[in-house]
């Protein structure tokens, strides 16, 4: 009997030493009723920053749904990929968004959460134009100044750099898939790259990144669709 005490003591002593990952900071109960600090990098149609500094696209506006979830107010941060992570890695910025991609080399400055949303650029004809068998060979509209370039060159196409694609080109164009129906195109088959979409947390704030995932994740395929081709109009009437 007094054996068996004495090892309940020792596990209630072993159980008292053990917790569950500790949150390194408290994000969550900060951003909530209080202010969401968020970097952001130029990536349209998921973000663009203005000259005038405003921000728009896709994800501005997930993120504008995420405070008003919160009873927070929005603070935006613009920078490059490299120097947000940083701030986010000293918990300067509680968020960073633009884009980003889960094969993003940032694990050791963030916390990348579940990708949300996948994605894929196309090769896509409209009305009346063939859909090519191969790329290699093949005319093919891009907008101008954009990796697709290079990955057209990579399959042997012939990229046609246009400032942007209208679906009027009487050519094969490159699109992001929620383009598609918005300008009458009907997919070929080639992909030109596919994107696992995700936000950037603090490292060690489980409850937060819990918290953004869960906005994230109840997010439908559609619906991020329709914001991503409402920032194309936007910015095409801009």
């Amino acid at each position: 009997m007094r054996r068996t005490i004495a090892l309940v003591g020792v596990v209630l002593v072993l159980l008292a030493g053990c917790r569950w990952p500790q949150d390194v900071g408290t994000t969550l109960e900060d951003v909530r009723g209080g202010v969401l600090r968020v970097g952001v990098t130029e990536a349209p149609p998921w973000t663009r920053v203005t000259d005038a500094g405003a921000v728009t696209g896709a994800e501005a506006r997930l993120v504008e749904r995420l405070a008003q979830r919160l009873d927070a107010r929005v603070e935006w941060y613009p920078g490059s990929e490299s120097s947000l992570m940083a701030a986010l890695n000293g918990r300067v910025l509680d968020l960073v968004v633009g884009g980003l991609d889960a094969k993003a080399p940032w694990t050791k400055e963030a916390s990348l959460t579940r990708p949300y949303v996948t994605m894929q650029t196309i090769v896509a004809v409209p009305a009346g134009v063939p859909a090519p068998q191969e790329l290699a060979g093949a005319r093919v509209a891009v907008p101008a100044g954009t990796a697709e370039v290079a990955a057209l060159r990579g399959e042997e196409a012939v990229p046609v750099p246009v400032a942007e694609v209208t679906g009027r080109e009487g050519l094969p164009v490159v699109v992001g898939q929620w383009r598609l129906a918005e300008l009458g195109l009907r997919a070929t088959g080639h992909e030109l790259a596919i994107h696992d979409h995700v936000w950037a947390v603090p490292p060690g704030e489980n409850a937060w990144q819990v918290e953004v995932e869960r906005f994230l994740l109840a997010l439908s395929h559609g619906e991020v669709e329709g914001l991503l081709a409402a920032a194309e109009r936007e910015e095409a009437s801009a």
